[in-house]
């Protein structure tokens, strides 16, 4: 519960170093995990000085020395260790320390282990998975790099860089690549590039060195700003056999800082002569079309109606006198016949006309109503008749 104080009724400094004495003590045993700082002998005892791996924070630990010599191996400065400690408040120095129950040396295979869990966590929430990374732009207008001050990764990376392409910009953020304040600075340096819109692609660049050198590069907060970053990254770590978890969240892993420059930068001289490649290749393609289309038009040129057009005409023309002429004849042809059958059919007529037998001295006898008279007994005395001779016609009386 609070105190209830104030100016009138205040508690003495004794009350609230023992209060927080208590509060601290509530605390219990914990297990602690950090990187030795400062590390001195005095005595029976050890002094350290923890420092958390990321955070720029750091806590006094008293070690008894048989506490800190069953350590195997013996932790040095520097080395990462976990503690087994029980907080400690000094009331009258009015201090705060942590006292060792028992210490153990962090080793590469412990560290391996935790990368290894750390890295699946990561791979199973898809940060690491292909379809997520992005393609580097062909020419970026300005390239951001993150390196260390001075160091050799940043002459690699601009010195490849303006070789490949001169008039390649860069935008270089300097920041701690080893060490407690590596991973803040590098994601503070990261962030900063990823808001500025002129930077197309990100390089963070280091140099080789040992696993722990490296380890800032595998933290899992700046693995999971890499992944929220909007401009594409290129990791650039340690050596080819160097694998930090960096490499695996980036858009692009390069084996070595010289590597990054040729992959994000690309080579002027190799650009040009892809162009007269192509250029060359284009004009054999046009060429080449041009001969097969000149060839077909030739082709096509040399054909008889193409070279001489009249001589179609010519010969056309002849095919129509042609067809007219055997019409003309097959007309006359028929005419022919057609008089022929006329002529014959005229002289049947001829041959069976009542004019033709009347012509011989036959006549035709009919009576008044025209009827023609075939018999004698169909007369009768006074009638009168018609004769119809060849020529012309008479009118007679019946007397007998």
């Amino acid at each position: 519960m609070p105190l209830e104080t104030s100016a009138e009724s205040p508690i003495p400094v004794r009350t609230v170093l023992r209060l927080v004495g208590d509060w601290i003590g509530k605390l219990g045993r914990v297990w602690v995990e950090g990187q030795i700082a400062e590390l001195s002998r005095r005595g029976g005892t050890v002094y350290l000085t923890l420092r958390d791996p990321v955070a720029a924070v750091s806590v006094r630990v008293i070690c008894p020395r048989q506490v800190f010599d069953a350590a195997d191996p013996a932790p040095a400065e520097g080395a990462r260790v976990v503690v087994w400690v029980k907080p400690d408040f000094s009331m009258a120095k009015g201090s705060f320390s942590l006292s060792a129950l028992e210490l153990r040396a962090v080793g590469i295979g412990e560290l391996l282990a935790r990368l290894e869990r750390l890295r699946r966590s990561l791979a199973a929430e898809g940060l690491f998975a292909a379809e997520r990374k992005r393609r580097l732009p062909f020419l970026p207008g300005q390239v951001g790099l993150i390196c260390g001050r001075g160091s050799a990764a940043e002459r690699d990376v601009l010195e490849n860089a303006e070789r490949r392409w001169p008039a390649v910009r860069f935008r270089v953020e300097q920041a701690a690549v080893q060490g407690q304040y590596a991973v803040s600075e590098v994601t503070s340096a990261l962030r900063t590039l990823d808001l500025d819109p002129s930077v197309d692609v990100i390089i963070i660049a280091r140099g080789g060195g040992s696993i722990e050198d490296l380890l800032p590069f595998s933290d899992e907060s700046l693995v999971r700003a890499v992944a929220a970053c909007r401009t594409p990254v290129v990791s650039a770590i340690g050596h080819e056999q160097d694998v930090p978890l960096l490499d695996l969240v980036a858009d692009v892993r390069a084996s070595t800082p010289t590597d990054a420059a040729r992959r994000v930068v690309p080579d002027i001289s190799e650009q040009l002569t892809m162009i007269r490649e192509l250029r060359s290749r284009a004009r054999r393609q046009l060429a080449g079309r041009i001969e097969r289309e000149a060839a077909w038009l030739a082709g096509i040129r040399s054909r008889p109606a193409i070279a001489n057009p009249a001589a179609e005409v010519d010969r056309r023309h002849e095919q129509v006198r042609a067809l007219t002429e055997r019409a003309r004849r097959c007309l006359a042809g028929s005419l022919d016949r057609a008089g022929a059958d006329l002529r014959h059919t005229r002289a049947r007529l001829v041959a069976l006309s009542p004019a033709a037998t009347l012509r011989r001295g036959y006549a035709i006898v009919q009576s008044q109503d025209s009827a023609v008279v075939r018999s004698a007994q169909e007369l009768s005395q006074g009638e009168r008749l018609v004769l119809r001779f060849a020529a012309d016609q008479a009118t007679v009386t019946v007397s007998e």
